[in-house]
Formats: structure tokens, sequence, C-alpha cells
């Protein structure tokens, strides 16, 4: 079963998504490239927790 993670993107978009690629990577950082539905573009999104930490 696979778990949805919620995302915030670059514009402030949230919606969740399926897969987040490399998300155990964490000397990567938590920002992954996806493509927002809302504005359909490539953005950087960061998972909303580690967003609202900052």
């Amino acid at each position: 079963m696979e778990r949805s993670t919620v995302v915030r993107c670059a514009e402030g978009h949230v919606f969740s998504t399926a897969s987040l690629p490399m998300q155990q990577a964490d000397r990567l950082g938590p920002g992954r490239l996806i493509r927002c539905p809302r504005c359909a573009r490539l953005r950087n999104v960061v998972p909303v927790a580690y967003a609202e930490k900052r």
C-alpha cells in the first residue's frame, strides 16, 4: 500500500503526491522537483510537516 505525502510547492500550492523521489536521502535535503497539479510546472516541493517547522 502506497502512502501519500502532503507537500507544498514553491508557489505555495498544497497537494498530496503518491511518490516523493528519494524521500529517504537525507543528505539531499527535503526539496524535490515534482510537477504541481495547480500550476502545471515542475516546482521544488517540500513536505508540509517540514515546511511548517521552518
